[in-house]
């Protein structure tokens, strides 16, 4: 078994995981020593060993390389999948496994002392919906008028001092935007928390990925009706350029980077006919590779770069 020669990146994501792939293959070629694998594979097949010195020390083993957590420079947090456990296990003895695996491999690797992208506890807190919201409208970076309710009546008011359309989109597993007729809203409502937000008339959108104090905004155009409602439901459809960001908006983003701790995240914005840039949300562990191939944007290079100097200094 073989240690990698150097400070190491430590990669954790899923094996399928072409995404990670690109920024892999620019450390590969740097000559970076990378140390790839997937929480899936604790226990089975890795093998941690932790000791309490001045910070846990030890090794993570995959049965062909071992990792000096000591040696560690950087941590890509990509979308690493759950741990995986033995079969013929009871469902309480696969809860007490999975609990305690979640607590000790993430639970050391979490208190390694450098550059994360993102350190999970930071794209934990980003990945509230309402907190989001409520930052952005405080520095000024103008989300929709909102409210969250489990209450059908609340909704329909909100819809009538508003005198616009109202969408409707999910607070947390991904589900499509839709345009609300606030006389359907019913008792159904009642039965979690629903997120009503202001229709924004639009004249395109923009995904703008941010990596430490690099910005690759790029504007995505609607070429159908559905996805003009949420260009997510028809990719087939749209249309992307590269564009500039207004300094204001830079700003602004840049604090709201800083307030939640984050390295990485892919904001989406409505852009008004006016001119005007919008806040919709934020995904701290976004998707920017599809970006990247249709419009030659650096976005893995500049996560290489991150990880490589293991610092967002410059």
């Amino acid at each position: 078994m073989t240690e990698p020669d150097g400070e190491a990146v430590l990669v954790l994501t899923s094996r399928l995981d072409s995404t990670a792939d690109l920024v892999v293959e620019h450390l590969n070629g740097r000559g970076i020593p990378v140390f790839r694998c997937d929480t899936a594979e604790f226990p089975t097949e890795l093998t941690l060993t932790a000791t309490l010195e001045d910070r846990w020390a030890g090794v993570l083993d995959n049965g062909h390389r071992t990792l000096d957590l000591s040696r560690v420079r950087s941590v890509y947090f990509r979308r690493p999948e759950e741990f995986r456990l033995p079969g013929g296990m009871s469902e309480t003895g696969r809860r007490f496994a999975a609990a305690q695996s979640r607590a000790g491999f993430v639970g050391v690797a979490v208190s390694l002392p450098c550059l994360w992208i993102n350190h999970p506890a930071r794209d934990l807190d980003a990945n509230h919906k309402p907190w989001q919201l409520a930052v952005a409208r405080r520095l000024g970076l103008k989300p929709p008028r909102s409210i969250i309710t489990n209450d059908p009546e609340a909704g329909r008011k909100f819809a009538a001092d508003l005198g616009t359309p109202i969408i409707t989109k999910s607070l947390g597993a991904p589900v499509d935007t839709v345009i609300v007729d606030p006389t359907d809203l019913d008792d159904s409502v009642r039965l979690c928390a629903h997120l009503f937000q202001e229709w924004i008339d639009k004249a395109h959108e923009v995904r703008l990925t941010v990596v430490g104090n690099r910005f690759f905004p790029v504007e995505i155009h609607a070429g159908s009706e559905a996805a003009r409602i949420d260009w997510r439901t028809d990719y087939k459809s749209l249309t992307y350029k590269p564009t500039t960001i207004p300094a204001p908006v830079r700003e602004r983003v840049s604090a709201f980077m800083r307030e939640f701790g984050l390295v990485f995240g892919a904001f989406d914005f409505i852009v008004t006919p006016a001119g005007d840039w919008r806040f919709l949300e934020v995904n701290p562990n976004g998707q920017w590779s599809w970006i990247e191939h249709r419009t030659g944007v650096p976005v893995s290079r500049a996560i290489a770069d991150l990880l490589e100097k293991g610092t967002t200094g410059e």
